[in-house]
């Protein structure tokens, strides 16, 4: 998701710096960066060992800029559970590079994982993308409860943005039962926060990932709705 938000921002003109939160640094490899034995990346950022900036690699997109992650960032969530400030490290590393942006994207897994809590407190906007599915509904529940815990100890101090269903499934032009019931369950559980236009189920976003295109450069706009959504609603934000 995280990829071709990035993508679409970069092609209207903004400044963006995509961060890769994922140990299994998909985003990265989307990205067609690789991380060098002896280059910094996310980890070594987060522990201090280099500048922000230093962390900081161009990307093939214009205005599209990236740190990075790989196997390695496993190891920094003991780092960051020793600290007492976990959750406030990377908004402190970002603060020395956020004025050369006009967006920061963070991409983690959906988890309660050291790097998560960091994401979260360094957010002014949190986007929960829920798949279209019971094992969804049941996952968004427990983020809503995460952050309004994070919210009572001041670790989360944004706002959320939306809820994003995915793997929307249909069969020709019909939408499949599972699917529908479960959207309609997000919206239940969602209430008052915005749930944007669903992302269905399609091979033609690994196709786009495969070529590093925009869905619409491959004849897909109506799959890349969703993210025209997104970024309406961030301008509406700010």
């Amino acid at each position: 998701m995280i990829f071709f938000l990035s993508l679409l921002l970069a092609a209207t003109g903004k400044r963006v710096l995509a961060i890769d939160g994922d140990p299994q640094a998909n985003l990265t490899f989307y990205l067609n960066h690789e991380v060098a034995a002896n280059q910094p990346s996310l980890l070594e950022v987060l522990t201090g060992v280099v500048d922000t900036e230093d962390g900081i690699y161009p990307t093939n997109y214009d205005n599209l800029l990236l740190i990075p992650a790989d196997r390695g960032l496993f190891k920094v969530s003991d780092y960051l559970s020793s600290s007492g400030a976990g959750a406030f490290i990377l908004k402190l590393r970002l603060q020395a590079v956020q004025k050369l942006f006009d967006y920061v994207l963070i991409d983690v897994q959906p988890s309660r994982s050291q790097i998560c809590l960091g994401a979260v407190g360094a957010a002014d906007f949190i986007l929960i993308p829920v798949e279209a599915s019971t094992k969804g509904v049941n996952s968004l529940i427990d983020t809503l409860d995460f952050l309004q815990e994070q919210a009572k100890v001041m670790a989360f101090t944004g706002s959320l943005l939306g809820v994003i269903p995915f793997r929307d499934r249909w069969i020709g032009r019909t939408q499949t039962l599972e699917s529908k019931e479960s959207i309609e369950a997000i919206k239940e559980f969602a209430g008052e926060i915005p749930v944007l236009p669903s992302i269905r189920e399609s091979e033609q976003f690994k196709r786009a990932i495969r070529n590093g295109q925009l869905l619409s450069e491959i004849g897909q706009q109506d799959l890349q709705y969703p993210f025209e959504k997104i970024i309406q609603a961030l301008t509406h934000e700010q």
